[in-house]
């Protein structure tokens, strides 16, 4: 034991049926060499496969395993919400379900913990291989983006594996915002915070990492982060515009002298292609407003991030 407070770990399970007994069994036996109070939360975020009733059988026996069976499912970052909410400890570990995020590695986040760091997170010093080439340099390509992008300092390389004092769990529990991207809100919370490097493993089912299907979504996880936490988009419209207004105005005087010196110009090649410019700069200055109204769309909707159908072993109450 290397401490008597309490700790809790909210896993997000969806499509992680073959490895609920295994991280179960690793996170148990973890979480008992550090501490004698403790408790297991499975957000179970609509998983179509047989994942409830494995946690169920589990937590039958198991009165440290909380299980929140969520209505639909409601993406992964609703779910880690939703363990952060229900969670009692005075430190909250985030991991994913799929065995991606060693459990073992919990035992030095809390020893970093203990030494006074109130966030701790995980950097992905090096990806599973299943990934491939490709989505290896698309994610490296967007860190860089958004270390130049962003208004406050993400690490390179940090997911959603990460312990968080309760004071930091507490104020990103009260942030009103719906659509969250947490290592954001875990970064823009500030309190002093560490990283520990860890090679990630392959997927505990076998399955690949990379797909078209899982291209999309982590195309659609990127235009998330960039669109909470930058303005850089609107910017960077505002000085297209100022150079394309430029262009143009140049554009009048050397047609107005073209015209002065020898006439009316014949054909219409060079007019069709400005108007295919400028139409494609609006087209483009309309998309980035559109992402901004869109999520000020969601916000104002006022939905709940999360609908919950029933918990088991309820310790809140």
């Amino acid at each position: 034991m290397i401490t008597t407070k309490k700790i809790s770990v909210v896993v997000v399970c969806y499509f992680d049926e073959l490895a609920i007994k295994a991280l179960y069994g690793r996170l148990s036996e973890t979480l008992k060499k550090i501490t004698p109070s403790y408790e297991i939360i499975y957000i179970n975020d609509a998983s179509p496969d047989n994942s409830e009733v494995l946690l169920r059988e589990i937590a039958s026996k198991d009165n440290n395993l909380t299980i929140i069976n969520h209505s639909r499912n409601f993406g992964a970052q609703a779910g880690f919400t939703s363990g952060m909410i229900q969670a009692t400890g005075d430190a909250v570990v985030l991991m994913d379900g799929d065995l991606q995020d060693p459990p073992e590695l919990i035992e030095e986040f809390v020893k970093k913990w203990l030494e006074g760091n109130m966030v701790i997170y995980g950097i992905r010093k090096e990806r599973e291989k299943s990934m491939g080439k490709l989505k290896q340099h698309l994610y490296h390509l967007f860190y860089l983006l958004f270390s130049y992008s962003a208004y406050i300092k993400i690490p390179n390389d940090a997911g959603d594996f990460s312990l968080m004092d309760r004071v930091v769990v507490d104020h990103i529990n009260s942030l009103p915002e719906r659509d969250r991207f947490i290592r954001g809100l875990r970064a823009w919370v500030g309190y002093k915070s560490t990283g520990i490097s860890y090679k990630r493993p392959e997927r505990f089912d076998g399955r690949a990492s990379v797909s078209t299907k899982g291209l999309l979504s982590a195309f659609r996880w990127a235009r998330k982060a960039i669109f909470s936490f930058s303005y850089k988009p609107l910017e960077i419209v505002t000085y297209i515009a100022i150079c394309t207004t430029i262009l143009a105005l140049i554009g009048i005087v050397v047609y107005l002298v073209l015209f002065l010196i020898y006439g009316a110009p014949q054909g219409f090649s060079t007019i069709i292609v400005m108007i295919l410019f400028f139409a494609s700069i609006q087209l483009l200055t309309l998309s980035i407003m559109g992402e901004y109204i869109g999520k000020i769309f969601e916000e104002v909707k006022g939905r709940p991030r999360f609908i919950i159908r029933d918990i088991v072993n309820d310790h809140k109450k």
